[in-house]
């Protein structure tokens, strides 16, 4: 169970206080106002639930969006491909955003990155804004690439992460990267936003892949 603010607590005991003074002797309409409390206090819990653990775990409050996955180049072999990876974190996700967590979940081939050309701006891949300062590392164990930014990035924000891998893959095919976010806590939850999406071919068109 997660806890709740000493507020929450306060307001909860005011409005059942109010309920059980003003329908005092008419269990009818009692019913009724009671059953109302139930949702009520189940939606506040609910929202101030996510917040934060017992043992200091934090998490988001809603989902972080996974916008869009794309690359520059969709070729197989190509060098110069960047790939994109547009988030967003909705104004009532409750937390801002700390890092963010990618591995390669399928795929014919393993695709290798290097870590020192990992770019991340305000904004999508075809609007970016400011450059956000970021670290980024390779667990060879796991295969994870973690992203970490030096700014947690405040809710309301869409943020793009570059990956700049050393090739694309040798085969063609559907690769899924799975995409994970985390927000700031030194004990934080993460929440899985599901795969982004890159296909490769054994014929391309570049102006075609980079401007789709």
């Amino acid at each position: 169970m997660y806890k709740h603010s000493l507020s929450s607590k306060i307001s909860i005991s005011k409005i059942l206080s109010k309920i059980i003074t003003v329908n005092l002797g008419r269990p009818q309409l009692n019913l009724a106002w009671f059953t109302a409390l139930i949702t009520i206090i189940g939606s506040i819990c609910i929202q101030s639930y996510a917040v934060q653990a017992p043992d200091g775990t934090v998490a988001f409050e809603s989902a972080v969006l996974l916008v869009k996955s794309s690359t520059t180049f969709n070729g197989i072999r190509v060098r110069q491909a960047i790939y994109y990876f547009d988030l967003e974190l909705p104004n009532d996700v409750g937390e801002s955003l700390q890092k963010v967590v990618f591995k390669q979940r399928t795929g014919g081939d393993k695709i290798k990155f290097r870590l020192d050309k990992t770019q991340s701006y305000l904004g999508d891949r075809h609007q970016k804004q400011e450059e956000l300062d970021i670290a980024t590392f390779h667990d060879e164990t796991t295969g994870e690439i973690t992203v970490i930014f030096d700014q947690p990035i405040p809710p309301g924000n869409r943020i793009t992460i570059g990956l700049k891998p050393k090739r694309n893959p040798d085969w063609a095919g559907v690769y899924l990267f799975g995409v994970t976010a985390f927000p700031t806590g030194k004990k934080s939850r993460g929440m899985y936003l599901g795969p982004g999406r890159l296909q490769f071919y054994d014929s391309f068109d570049n102006f075609d892949s980079f401007y789709r």
